[in-house]
C-alpha cells in the first residue's frame, strides 16, 4: 500500500491546495486553511480530455472547502494530466478526433474508451482513498462523497457501486451504456444532472441512466441547453447536496 506523498503546497482565499502522489497516481487535495480538524472528504472525477486542476475542478473544490469545510481530492485519470498515455489511449483519442472532424457521432467511441479507463481508474481511486484516510485530518470514520460528470460519471458509477465508504454522489451527462446495470446496484443518495438539449446524449438516454439508480433518495436536475452548457449554479446545488448528506452546514465564503 502506498502512502500520500505531498509534492507542492499553495494557499489562497482560505483554501490550502496540496499536490500529491500515491505511487504513480498524481492528485491534488484541497483543504480548509483554518486548521487540521477532521472533516468529510469529497472525491472529484474530472471530465474527458481534462485533468485534476482543470478550472471546473478547482472551482468546485473551492466551493466545497469554503462553503462546507470539506476536504476535496481529485486524481488524474489514466492517460490524463500528468499521467502518461498508453498506445491504446493514443489510438482511441485519434479515433475520436477523426469522428469529430467528420461530424460523426462520438458517443459509441466515448462510451467504449471511458469503460476501458474506468477499469483502470476504479482501483486507483480505492488506493487513493485508502491513503487519504491515513491522514490525520481525514481519518477513516468520516463520510465520503463522490462528484463527477461526463467521464467522471463513467468512472464514478462503477467505483460507487463497489465502494461502501462513498455515502452520497453527484453524477450526470453520460450515456446509460454500459452503466445502467451497475447503477442498479447503487442505493445511496444521488443527484443527477442532465442537459435537455444535449447534442451528444439523447434526452431519453440521460433519463434512462437516472432511472436505473436504485436509490430511494435521488434527484434529477434537468436544464435547458447543450452538452457543455450546464449552468454554473449546479455546482452550488452540489455543495448543498453534500452538506445535507455528509453533515456540514453551508456557509457563505468570506
Amino acid at each position: 500500500m502506498h502512502s500520500v506523498q505531498f509534492t507542492a503546497e499553495t494557499s489562497s482565499n482560505g483554501v490550502v491546495e496540496r499536490d500529491f502522489t500515491v505511487g504513480e497516481i498524481t492528485g491534488v487535495l484541497w483543504s480548509p486553511a483554518s486548521g487540521a480538524d477532521r472533516a468529510p472528504l469529497v472525491l472529484m472525477g474530472h471530465g474527458g480530455g481534462t485533468h485534476k486542476k482543470a478550472p471546473a475542478m478547482t472551482g468546485r473544490a473551492h466551493l466545497l472547502v469554503t462553503g462546507c469545510g470539506f476536504h476535496v481530492a481529485c486524481i488524474d485519470a489514466p492517460g490524463h494530466g500528468d499521467r502518461p498515455r498508453t498506445a491504446h489511449d493514443e489510438q482511441e483519442i485519434a479515433v475520436m478526433q477523426r469522428a469529430m472532424a467528420a461530424g460523426e457521432p462520438v458517443g459509441p467511441i466515448v462510451v467504449r474508451y471511458n469503460a476501458h479507463l474506468a477499469e483502470r481508474a476504479v482501483p486507483e481511486w480505492q488506493a487513493t482513498l485508502d491513503a487519504l484516510q491515513e491522514l490525520p485530518e481525514i481519518g477513516t470514520e468520516g463520510p465520503v462523497g463522490y462528484f463527477g460528470l461526463n467521464m467522471g460519471t463513467a468512472i464514478g458509477v462503477p467505483l460507487t457501486a463497489i465502494e461502501p465508504r462513498i455515502t452520497a454522489a453527484v453524477f450526470g451527462l453520460f450515456w446509460p451504456e454500459p452503466l445502467a446495470d451497475t447503477a442498479k446496484q447503487i442505493t445511496i443518495p444521488i443527484q443527477f444532472a442532465l442537459q435537455w438539449d444535449d447534442e451528444h446524449i439523447p434526452r431519453q438516454s440521460g433519463l434512462a441512466l437516472f432511472d436505473a439508480f436504485a436509490s430511494k433518495d435521488k434527484t434529477l436536475h434537468a436544464n435547458a441547453g447543450r452538452h457543455k452548457e450546464l449552468p454554473r449554479f449546479e455546482a452550488d446545488s452540489a455543495v448543498r447536496f453534500f452538506a445535507r448528506h455528509l453533515g456540514r452546514a453551508v456557509t457563505s465564503p468570506a
